[in-house]
C-alpha cells in the first residue's frame, strides 16, 4: 500500500508543470488580457482623434489669420475646426429657415440645375441625404436575411425603403430595396430589390447587424446563436 501511494506521488510530479512553465503561462495570458482590454479604448481614441485632426485640416486653415485663435495661442486646439464646422452649419440651418434663406437657397439650386454633370450629382446627393435624416421614413430599419448570390445561400442586408416608381410597377408593391454591405468594409455593397415574402426579418437591431458584418461574423448580438423564427418569414 505504501509503495503504491509512492507510486502515485512520483506520478504527481512528473505531470505536474514546472514552475517556470507555469510563470510564462500567466505572463502570456495576461499580455492577451492586455491587449484584449487595450485594443478597443486605443482604436476608438485613434479614430477620434484622426476624424478631428481630418475637419481640423480641412476647416481651420479657412479661418483667417487674424481671427484664428491658434495664432494667438502657444498650442494648436484639437477639435477646433469641428467646433466651427456645427456652430456654421447651425447657423446655415437657421437662415435657411426663414423665407429670405429660403429663396437664396431656391436661387442657387436654379443656377445649379442649369449645370450638366453639377445637377446630377447634387440632386442624387440631396434625395440621398434628405432620405437618410427624414423623420417621417425610416430607412435601414430592418436587418433581414436573403437569399443571395445564389439559392442556398444567405446574406445579412437592410431593407432601405419600399419599391416605387417603375421598380414598383414592374415587380410589384410587395418589394423593397435591401442593401447588402460587403463583409468587413459596409460602404459599399449591393442593392437588390426581393419580395417581403422571401426575407427573413431578424429580431437584431441594426447596429447589431452593423458589426456583425464588420466582425465578418465573429461578433454576434448578444451572444444568442437561436435559430430565426420561421413566423417572421414576413414583415
Amino acid at each position: 500500500m505504501h509503495n503504491k501511494n509512492k507510486e502515485e506521488h512520483d506520478h504527481e510530479i512528473l505531470v505536474k508543470p514546472p514552475r517556470h512553465k507555469g510563470l510564462l503561462l500567466w505572463l502570456r495570458n495576461s499580455f492577451l488580457t492586455g491587449i484584449v482590454v487595450s485594443a478597443p479604448i486605443a482604436a476608438t481614441l485613434w479614430l477620434v482623434w484622426s476624424f478631428l485632426r481630418w475637419v481640423d485640416g480641412r476647416v481651420v486653415p479657412l479661418i483667417p489669420a487674424e481671427y484664428n485663435p491658434e495664432n494667438y495661442l502657444p498650442v494648436a486646439i484639437p477639435g477646433l475646426g469641428l467646433l466651427i464646422a456645427v456652430v456654421a452649419l447651425t447657423f446655415l440651418g437657421a437662415i435657411t429657415a426663414n423665407i429670405f434663406g429660403r429663396s437664396l437657397i431656391g436661387m442657387g439650386e436654379r443656377i445649379v440645375e442649369r449645370v450638366p454633370l453639377v445637377s446630377s450629382i447634387y440632386g442624387t446627393v440631396k434625395q440621398i441625404v434628405q432620405t437618410i435624416l427624414s423623420q417621417q421614413e425610416q430607412s435601414f430599419d430592418k436587418v433581414v436575411l436573403v437569399e443571395y448570390p445564389r439559392k442556398g445561400t444567405f446574406a445579412v442586408g437592410f431593407v432601405s425603403a419600399p419599391a416605387q416608381g417603375e421598380i414598383a410597377a414592374s415587380l410589384g408593391e410587395d418589394v423593397v430595396g435591401v442593401f447588402i454591405p460587403t463583409a468587413p468594409n459596409p460602404t459599399s455593397g449591393f442593392l437588390i430589390y426581393e419580395k417581403k415574402e422571401n426575407l427573413t426579418y431578424l429580431d437584431m437591431p441594426v447596429d447589431a447587424g452593423a458589426k456583425l458584418i464588420l466582425s465578418a461574423g465573429l461578433v454576434y448580438p448578444n451572444g444568442k446563436t437561436s435559430q430565426p423564427d420561421e413566423s417572421k418569414r414576413t414583415a
